[in-house]
């Protein structure tokens, strides 16, 4: 075993994840087998060929579903004038908290942040659909068919915290925030490898490829002052 499988293997990486690194969690499903004979699957930890942590869609449907509703604290719950704008609370707060204590950032991300980046990328649309640079972009935090790639690629520019997800999970709002956070840490740790004194702001203005002065960000700027004066 190489001396990095040997550091990945064993353990969970957060509590509230149902296996430990180099498996992943799959639910109890339905499978016709060669015969044709119908069969219940048992909910499952199957290993993962690299070893790596991974989060695939079951698991975050299980975290979600066991582990959000009762979080409380530290996100304002006001829909700061969006019709959904405060359905996705517990969402957020959940991946939020789950990323801040695996990646451990010298500075934890506030959920505020990310409940402003998704009423500025998609007015809390779950069903929000555009185009960038002849990609669909998805959902509520407008994800990338790239960036979602990358976010899944054990073998690419991250080098921890996977997420395994196709193209049309990102509809379900759960998947789509925790890769939302996912990459905007990523893109946090981007701007801070060129400037060490870069803000959770300026890893927003990546996330969105503009500058960080640019007026595309006032609607965020403007979001981030309502939910931060929420009392």
């Amino acid at each position: 075993m190489s001396k990095k499988k040997s550091a990945d293997a064993g353990g969970k990486v957060h509590p509230w994840r149902l296996c430990e690194i180099g498996s992943h969690w799959v639910r109890e499903h339905i499978r016709t087998t060669p015969k044709g004979n119908v069969v219940t699957v048992k909910a499952h930890c199957a290993r993962n060929p690299s070893g790596n942590d991974r989060l695939t869609v079951d698991e975050i449907a299980e975290i979600t579903e066991r582990q959000f509703a009762a979080l409380k604290g530290g996100l304002c719950s006001s829909n700061i004038g969006y019709g959904r704008g405060s359905d996705f609370d517990a969402i957020i707060l959940g991946w939020t908290m789950y990323w801040n204590e695996v990646l451990k950032p010298d500075e934890p991300l506030d959920p505020n942040i990310v409940k402003a980046l998704i009423a500025s990328e998609s007015s809390f649309n779950l069903k929000a659909k555009t185009k960038s640079g002849g990609l669909n972009v998805r959902g509520l935090m407008q994800i990338r068919d790239d960036t979602r790639k990358i976010v899944g690629d054990v073998k690419g520019e991250m080098k921890r915290g996977y997420i395994s997800a196709q193209p049309d999970d990102l509809w379900d709002p759960s998947v789509n925030i925790s890769i939302g956070i996912r990459w905007l840490f990523r893109k946090r740790q981007i701007v801070r490898a060129k400037n060490p004194q870069a803000t959770w702001r300026d890893a927003v203005a990546a996330y969105k490829a503009f500058a960080p002065s640019s007026k595309d960000l006032e609607n965020f700027d403007e979001s981030l002052k309502k939910l931060r004066e929420c009392k």
